[in-house]
């Protein structure tokens, strides 16, 4: 039997996309690839021009009875990508390779990038259509990706937080595996926040008590609303908060005010804000999403700086709200090794990528094989020196 025969398309914008159409691929844990936030930051202005991330959106399309592609059925799978003239918010570091090819007269920008704009959250970037050949389409998207890169004259392509699993079918089609790592909290069936603390050990769970103790003796009122319930005095604060928090580490702020007005009309449903108030102002708080049993820490900021806070509003609140709400993983952001004494363990992240420089792709392929041994000796040492005892699981 002859295979169906698939088009892959190119769009500049999501908005050229049916909503519908393209959330029938996203999946049911991963708020970010849904087409109101990737809208949400195209309307912003937070990507597109001037901005580092030109969306090129990828489509799968069908063919007709007569061999041309079908446009006007829904997509059989798509891809987030964006053309990229720099590396920042994207949290798989290639700046050394972007140096070692400035240093070879080797250009590194532009560059193709398959990711969520300034997201480091693990979710699905080969979308396929239920019912659909899961190996044709994604395989359709990867040489998609690939033609377009060859055709555009760009340095490589990128994956970037795909799956596990993504990762395979993406090496299969000539992709180098990439192996990285970050903290991230999973239920394993506790009834409450002391269930949670019981299966620590002692020294830990002292800790983290008297960490709490710290944070709430500050006089505020912490709760964990979800986005519905939030006023608009709620969403300025914040708003102000991230861009503290962005001044305060000298980075840049890549979401404009404009995706935070946007925020309550678009996506009230998909986020959980952690909100500290003192006399019924808004003092700290944290901005995460969720979708199904997955929840996603992003920002956090305060205008007190108060011992222990951050943990209480970037940590606990939403662990006893993950525990109470039976979400089964709480991604909280990147890097931050802190997070491990507080009951966030080592986990494996996977990207994938293809240079398309023959002497640079070499060196790249011969760092990332060393790098991912490391990575595997890291994760398992920080693993064996986590805050749970041995007879329990972490």
């Amino acid at each position: 039997m002859t295979a169906p025969r698939l088009f892959v398309e190119v769009v500049d914008r999501i908005a050229a996309v049916d909503a519908a159409h393209w959330d029938a691929l996203a999946g049911d844990d991963n708020p970010f690839v849904e087409h109101a936030f990737l809208l949400a930051l195209e309307d912003s202005g937070s990507v597109g021009p001037g901005t580092g991330w030109q969306p090129a959106h990828l489509l799968v399309r069908g063919a007709t009875p007569d061999g041309h592609p079908d446009v006007t059925g829904p997509p059989l799978g798509a891809a987030p990508m964006y053309v990229k003239t720099d590396s920042y918010g994207e949290y798989i570091f290639d700046w050394g390779w972007a140096n070692a090819a400035h240093r070879a007269g080797i250009p590194f920008y532009p560059k193709l990038t398959s990711a969520i704009p300034f997201t480091p959250a693990t979710g699905p970037r080969l979308l396929v259509a239920p019912g659909a050949d899961v190996d044709a389409v994604s395989q359709a998207l990867a040489q998609g990706a690939t033609a377009l890169c060859e055709e555009a004259e760009l340095s490589g392509v990128h994956w970037l937080f795909c799956t596990q699993d993504e990762q395979r079918r993406l090496a299969a089609a000539g992709y180098t595996p990439r192996l990285s790592r970050q903290f991230h909290w999973h239920n394993a069936g506790y009834r409450d926040f002391d269930d949670f603390l019981d299966a620590m050990t002692a020294k830990r769970r002292k800790e983290v008590r008297r960490e709490r103790r710290r944070a709430q003796s500050h006089g505020l009122d912490l709760r964990v609303l979800p986005g519905t319930a939030l006023r608009p005095d709620h969403w300025r604060a914040l708003d102000g908060f991230y861009r503290r928090t962005v001044g305060y580490r000298g980075g840049m702020d890549y979401l404009t005010p404009r995706f935070f007005e946007l925020l309550p009309e678009r996506l009230a449903h998909r986020v959980v804000a952690v909100i500290a108030e003192r006399d019924g102002r808004p003092v700290a708080g944290t901005l995460n999403f969720r979708k199904g049993d997955h929840l996603y820490g992003r920002y956090w900021g305060a205008s007190e700086d108060l011992d222990a806070l951050h943990f209480e509003c970037c940590y606990y609140q939403l662990v006893d709200y993950a525990i109470a709400e039976g979400v089964t993983l709480f991604e909280a952001g990147a890097q931050g090794q802190h997070k491990l004494a507080r009951g966030f363990m080592p986990s494996a992240t996977y990207s994938a990528h293809r240079v398309r420089h023959p002497s640079l792709r070499r060196a790249v392929d011969d760092f990332l094989a060393h790098e991912a041994d490391e990575v595997r000796d890291e994760i398992a040492w920080l693993a064996a020196h986590g805050p749970f005892r041995g007879d329990t699981p972490g």
